[in-house]
């Protein structure tokens, strides 16, 4: 399980630098800072609502399976595994659904 986790981690990686690049692109290259207002403008537009839902769906994961990979050195064994794998995946599904349900609530704004 390791080695495929390691293997997403490293393709979340590579979909996390383009969607960086997208991200800053977007956000920093037209009208400089933006107020409360200038951000929910932007949010509403699809594309960007998208683009940033990605990017916190692959952070979190990207983050935790690294998180995970580091606890795991530290507290090893099946049981501890176990329980390191079901921590980091109960704060990773909690983060995103909030995350997503914050979007969602803004963009309908």
């Amino acid at each position: 399980m390791r080695n495929k986790l390691w293997i997403t981690q490293a393709v979340s990686g590579i979909i996390l630098l383009v969607l960086l690049g997208l991200h800053l692109f977007a956000n920093h290259t037209e009208g400089g800072l933006l107020d409360y207002a200038g951000v929910l403008r932007r949010l509403k537009d699809p594309a960007t609502f998208a683009l940033e839902t990605a990017f916190l769906v692959f952070v979190t994961y990207h983050a935790l399976v690294g998180l995970r990979a580091i606890l795991l050195d530290y507290f090893q064994g099946e049981r501890a595994g176990r329980y390191v794998t079901g921590l980091t995946s109960v704060v990773g599904v909690v983060a995103v659904v909030y995350g997503v349900w914050l979007s969602v609530s803004l963009y309908l704004r």
